[in-house]
């Protein structure tokens, strides 16, 4: 007998509702969930839909930053940029789904949620942090310490696979610890007690920094990744420190580079699930990754190479602002004209975005992974 031909029938996934098949492809990385598009037409429907969007993954949306403006009178106010460069901003920067407040800045974001620093109109000394979703404009109040006002580094860790709950955490100042002087907002603090907020206890819990006794030394806009329980962030004399959301576990991962103070210490990333290192050298860009204790040297370009007739004008004038977290590209800002670009490392090619301005900081840029889940523990 001739054998029969495949009907679509056959198919054993045609058999499977959509809500069990939109499960399972929600549980695969966001480049596969592209490749998955392409299978057939009810695929692409199905992780279109508004009804599946919420548990698909997402990629980089596009980049929070600050702009000076002297019009007129001071003032820095937030912009949201498109990894595009095009577009009305998929995120309104002022973030109008919040109470009304007199300031509010953006700190940090971790897997789709915000971090901010928020003053009180009716006391412009009294301040408090929220943590936000933009995508689903749902947000929780956290209680300030009493060292909030004079802290300049707080950042935040979430896993949305893992738990709808969050932890901040809260590095002290010894100058604020022992109450000698107000903190520079332009100094380098020195670190020896981080304060832990779990929105799972709904408290803060305070632990020493395991270090020397200087203490830790970290920049006021180290960059942070929060990966399996830990929060990641660079440290002068080429340290990446490792702390566990309960604040008992501390490790103090050694770079590769000269362990030396320096005005600007290399920025640490996360992409395709690996925890990344950029150096930028006077002469070369260097990408490494993280494979268990040991950095392996990923990538790396020459400036002329990587600006090409650029070189000239461009030469040393160029920051790192982020790694793609699912594919091979790095992100920078520069030139007095702040161009933002990425840089291709497969292709080894150069893209421009857009221009950014001179208004436009070089430092603080945030990358932002929208997150469509409605979970946001206790949150408005």
């Amino acid at each position: 007998m001739a054998p029969r031909s495949m009907e679509m029938n056959d198919d054993p996934m045609s058999k499977l509702t959509d809500d069990i098949l939109a499960e399972i492809i929600s549980r695969v990385p966001y480049r596969s969930t592209c490749c998955c598009k392409c299978v057939s037409t009810r695929w692409r429907d199905l992780i279109s839909h508004p009804d599946h969007r919420e548990k698909m993954p997402q990629s980089l949306a596009g980049f929070f930053s600050k702009d000076y403006s002297s019009d007129p009178l001071p003032r820095i106010a937030r912009r949201f940029t498109n990894v595009s460069g095009k577009g009305e901003p998929l995120v309104d920067p002022s973030l109008p789904f919040l109470p009304k407040y007199e300031n509010v800045e953006v700190l940090d974001c971790c897997n789709g949620l915000l971090l901010c620093r928020c003053w009180k109109p009716t006391d412009p000394k009294t301040l408090h942090y929220v943590v936000c979703n933009p995508a689903t404009e749902k947000w929780l109040v956290v209680p300030a310490t009493e060292w909030s006002s004079k802290v300049n580094v707080a950042r935040l860790g979430f896993e949305p696979a893992v738990s709808s709950h969050f932890h901040v955490f809260e590095f002290v100042p010894a100058d604020v610890f022992w109450k000698r002087h107000e903190p520079s907002a332009y100094a380098v603090p020195c670190f020896i007690k981080v304060g832990i907020y779990s929105s799972k206890a709904g408290v803060w819990s305070e632990k020493k920094v395991r270090a020397s006794t200087c203490g830790l030394e970290v920049p006021v806009d180290s960059r942070t990744v929060f990966l399996r329980g830990t929060l990641y962030l660079s440290a002068f004399y080429g340290l990446v420190v490792a702390v566990d959301f309960e604040g008992n576990n501390w490790r103090f991962i050694p770079t590769p580079v000269t362990p030396y103070r320096e005005d600007t210490p290399d920025s640490i990333y996360l992409s395709q699930g690996q925890l990344h290192f950029t150096r930028k050298g006077d002469s070369k860009l260097s990408i490494w990754v993280l494979e268990g204790e040991n950095w392996t040297l990923k990538h790396s370009v020459s400036c002329l190479q990587l600006f090409g007739e650029l070189y000239s004008s461009v030469g040393k004038y160029y920051k790192v602002i982020s790694i793609h977290p699912e594919h091979d590209a790095v992100f920078m800002v520069s030139g007095p004209e702040k161009a933002l670009i990425s840089y291709d490392m497969d292709s080894r090619e150069l893209y421009f975005i857009c221009q950014l301005g001179w208004d436009c900081t070089i430092t603080s840029y945030i990358p932002y992974v929208p997150l469509f889940s409605k979970s946001l523990a206790d949150g408005h």
